[in-house]
């Protein structure tokens, strides 16, 4: 009797884990969802292939010969930028490494969902550098213009594209493909393709996962649109002290605040607007903005604290400017690459050189400048100094090892801008201080805080 008893439960057991496991392994590059009441992250395997053929989108293609790249991220994945969830990735570090150019994603996902409900497809949200959607082999969309030779980037922001659906049947297959373009000016270690799955649902919950999605990118750029409001009326304000007809010189402050507010929008209107493509972008930021920011604010500092004004010193300071300008064009990856691809490596070394001068030049003005006034204003004036350098040489604090981004409450938020809005309070000070000397002065003689 306990042979049977131990029979029976022995079958029991062996019933339930059958019934826990798959009916079958899906294969790569295809999957078989139900759709209850929440979204559905396209996490799984897809087919993938470099190259480009517009013949990959078609639904009947074959493409069981591609490899299979997993987007199912770690958990509590997320980019190193904004802190966009569910980051995997590119295909940089999947065997691809320094490959840019076009590639193609492929899945096959048939769904059983509600009949005649509207499906939706919520767009991936971070990828290298742009693409394409097809679905059935229709182009849904996408944010790059495939029109020229090639690509025109611009910002990947969340989109949500409305899905081919059926008034009766409850079933439906669908052969999800994008077309991807990574641009060089995007190559790194992890970059390439799709690094946030696309996610799929009815068009309700797509819409509200939609809007989640922007409140992520919204916060992960917020603090990008809000410094430059501030260097602006800060400029505002030093505009006032030159309405003062001291015998002070405060114009490359001026421009220096509202060049660095420029260079801090550039990143807004790339990720929340069109405004701006890729290139345009880069060329604003690496070969304009970022030579003469540290121009304007090294000769702001030399003003400021009063270093004199000899004309050796703007000559020598306008030659570093071009001379980082130049560097920095010859070495972008799409300036004349073919004619000019033995230079570019060294027109990198020649950026790194140049800024490395204008480190020093900038470090010897702040010590010349505290020496030579001895005042404490002197030294809070060194301190904003020291902080907006935080932001200007960027680059050469990483090389030093110094973590450069922090996550609080899951918003990227860089060393930069800490020391930014740290040094706008400072800076606001300092200005404040010289309006209420320059009043003062004008009463007594005897400046304040100078």
């Amino acid at each position: 009797m306990r042979h049977a008893e131990l029979l029976v439960s022995l079958c029991l057991l062996m019933a339930l884990m059958a019934a826990s496991l798959p009916a079958s392994a899906e294969p790569a590059g295809s999957a078989h969802v139900t759709l209850g009441q929440s979204t559905l992250p396209l996490n799984r395997p897809w087919k993938f292939h470099i190259g480009d053929d517009p013949r990959w989108s078609a639904p009947d293609f074959d493409d069981s010969a591609w490899e299979t790249v997993d987007l199912t991220p770690a958990p509590g994945a997320h980019d190193g930028d904004v802190g966009l969830p569910s980051y995997v990735s590119g295909w940089s570090r999947r065997g691809h490494a320094g490959y840019t150019g076009y590639a193609w994603y492929r899945l096959t996902i048939t769904v059983d969902s509600k009949p005649g409900a509207p499906l939706a497809l919520a767009g991936p949200t971070l990828v290298d550098s742009t693409y394409a959607l097809y679905v059935n082999g229709k182009r849904l969309g996408g944010p790059g213009v495939f029109s020229g030779a090639h690509p025109t980037v611009f910002g990947v922001r969340p989109s949500v594209y409305a899905l081919p659906a059926s008034a009766s049947a409850a079933t439906q297959t669908y052969v999800v493909a994008f077309r991807v373009w990574m641009d060089p000016v995007d190559a790194g270690d992890d970059n390439g393709g799709l690094h946030v799955a696309p996610t799929l649902g009815y068009a309700d919950d797509i819409e509200r996962l939609h809007q989640v999605q922007w409140l992520q990118t919204f916060k992960g750029y917020v603090v990008d649109a809000a410094e430059p409001m501030a260097f602006t009326l800060l400029a505002v304000m030093v505009i006032a002290l030159i309405a003062c007809r001291t015998r002070d010189a405060y114009r490359w402050l001026v421009a220096a605040l509202l060049l660095l507010a420029l260079l801090r929008v550039q990143q807004v209107l790339f990720y929340w607007t069109d405004a701006l493509s890729l290139r345009t972008y880069d060329i604003a930021t690496t070969i304009i903005l970022k030579p003469l920011n540290l121009t304007a604010w090294t000769l702001a500092w030399r003003d400021w604290f009063r270093l004199g004004r000899k004309p050796w010193q703007r000559h020598a300071i306008g030659a570093l400017t071009v001379a980082y300008a130049l560097f920095a064009l010859v070495g972008r990856p799409w300036f004349a690459p073919d004619a000019l691809q033995a230079f570019k490596p060294a027109a990198d070394i020649g950026v790194q050189g140049v800024r490395l001068i204008y480190a020093a030049i900038y470090l010897w003005i702040i010590g010349l400048g505290v020496i030579r006034l001895a005042r404490p204003s002197a030294f809070l004036a060194a301190l904003a100094a020291l902080l907006v350098g935080i932001g200007l040489f960027a680059t050469e604090l990483n090389a030093l090892g110094i973590p450069g981004i922090w996550f609080p409450y899951g918003t990227g938020v860089a060393r930069g801008q800490y020391a930014y809005a740290a040094f706008i309070a400072l800076l606001f000070v300092l200005i404040l201080g010289r309006m209420v000397g320059y009043a003062r002065s004008r009463g007594n003689g005897v400046a304040f805080m100078r």
